[in-house]
């Protein structure tokens, strides 16, 4: 069963065949699309574009800062650029790789100290490879993950309670056997990194990739001048939202950067930039291992989408206010960039892959859908615990008229009233249906995502 998902990666199968570079599509054309996306969809505040190719980079922007900021977006602006961390994250892992100073099969918990007992299976411990690619059979997110501040959910999650919940997590399934993301997993590559360099995951980032790029724009802490160029954090509905802080997972998803700093990256990336980083971007995507379908693979970071000679390779990002893509194509030597300051549940994934193949569509706008006006008081008998697997629940909460979900390991997300017993996301595309009792009271529900509906039944 594919579980309900908030955020985050979602691989898809994409079909790359030979067409024409993305410097077939003229600017006013991009421009049309980011004018459709912020002016006519609503789907954004601001969307900054950066593309490059042999023949140079360029940036498109359309939007303005914040709701309430009219400055422009540009190629500076600073925007949180969430699981596009991962890539960076394997890329110090590569750079130690090509360095010597470590090897994917050791050990993950080599370097962290004793208090530290990571989960094994069958004899078998968790390895580097295995946190890098996705497998190693840690959950999506730890169960004790409590915020204190839903809309900044990483915030106050302590090293303690990280070390906590792997002493007695059990895994599931054998490591190294299936593809699963995990923000976990991914957050404590980067602390073992981290801990094996006896630095701060920032400092290594910044020491080994961001000064050698000259990506001084790029950080987890914003400095003044990056604070005076951030675009304002927007959700689904442009509403304006926190910034989120990981302090202890900040290997997963803390960083902050701008356009202008992430075609840096891909300059280097597709050899168009000397960098003492080439060695290690050659590593990333030779270690792959499967995800869903037959032509997309996780490697070192990276996404890897596949048909025939031609690949895509990529990944996405979001927090609970800004979403990013960032991917390039070896066979044409093109990259692209894209970054929005709201948290659109589609993403702009689609923006990404078309400038990078024409061929692949942009994704149909899609209806809004309408708050229904019902009355509260109906909130009180949906609230409660449903279980849609074994170790899967989803909790209902209700706060004053607004009514809340939050399943195992993910953040919290209000559902808005389309009738007396349908809701639905604006974070992501779902919708839940309450099955009620004569008196109303719910005795289970239906969660519809991606063409599935999935009954949960109530157990309290």
């Amino acid at each position: 069963m594919r579980r309900f998902i908030l955020g985050g990666l979602l691989p898809m199968a994409v079909c790359t065949p030979a067409h024409p570079s993305p410097e077939a599509l003229r600017d006013e054309e991009i421009r049309k699309i980011l004018s459709d996306r912020v002016d006519s969809q609503a789907q954004s505040v601001g969307i900054v574009v950066g593309m490059i190719y042999p023949s140079g980079r360029r940036i498109i922007a359309h939007g303005r800062r914040g709701r309430d900021d009219a400055r422009a977006v540009d190629g500076g602006t600073v925007f949180e650029v969430g699981s596009v961390t991962k890539v960076f994250t394997a890329l110090l892992l590569a750079d130690m790789l090509a360095r010597r100073e470590a090897a994917l099969s050791d050990a993950a918990a080599v370097d962290l100290p004793a208090a530290a007992i990571l989960p094994a299976r069958s004899g078998k411990t968790i390895t580097l490879v295995d946190l890098a690619t996705h497998t190693s059979g840690l959950p999506r997110l730890p169960d004790n993950l409590d915020p204190a501040d839903p809309a900044n959910p990483y915030a106050d999650y302590s090293v303690g309670q990280l070390y906590e919940f792997l002493a007695r997590y059990e895994l599931t399934r054998e490591i190294g056997a299936a593809y699963e993301y995990s923000n976990l997993g991914y957050g404590l590559l980067g602390h073992v990194l981290a801990m094996g360099a006896g630095a701060s995951y920032e400092s290594l980032v910044r020491a080994r990739i961001t000064s050698p790029l000259n990506m001084r724009s790029t950080a987890v802490a914003l400095s003044a001048d990056m604070r005076d160029r951030a675009a304002v954090a927007h959700d689904a509905t442009l509403e304006p939202v926190p910034y989120w802080d990981l302090p202890t997972l900040p290997g997963a998803g803390a960083l902050r950067s701008t356009a202008d700093d992430l075609l840096n990256f891909l300059e280097a990336v597709l050899g168009f930039r000397h960098s003492p980083l080439a060695a290690a971007f050659a590593i990333m995507p030779d270690t792959r291992r499967p995800i869903d379908a037959s032509d997309v693979e996780t490697a070192l970071g990276w996404v890897v989408s596949r048909k025939g000679g031609d690949e895509i390779i990529w990944h996405n990002g979001g927090t609970g206010g800004h979403m990013a893509f960032v991917g390039y194509r070896p066979k044409t030597r093109t990259g692209i960039v894209v970054l929005a300051n709201a948290a659109a549940p589609a993403g702009f994934d689609d923006i990404g892959l078309h400038l990078l193949d024409a061929a692949l569509p942009l994704a149909e706008p899609k209806r809004p859908r309408k708050v229904a006006k019902v009355d509260p008081k109906l909130f009180d008998f949906y609230v409660g615990r449903y279980q849609l697997a074994p170790d899967f629940i989803l909790t209902v909460t209700r706060r004053d008229n607004r009514l809340f979900a939050q399943a195992t390991g993910q953040v919290e997300a209000e559902i808005f009233p389309q009738g007396e017993k349908e809701f639905f996301y604006k974070v992501v595309d779902a919708q839940i249906s309450f099955e009620t009792e004569a008196g109303g009271r719910a005795f289970g529900l239906v969660l519809h995502q991606n063409g599935q509906h999935l009954s949960a039944s109530r157990l309290d």
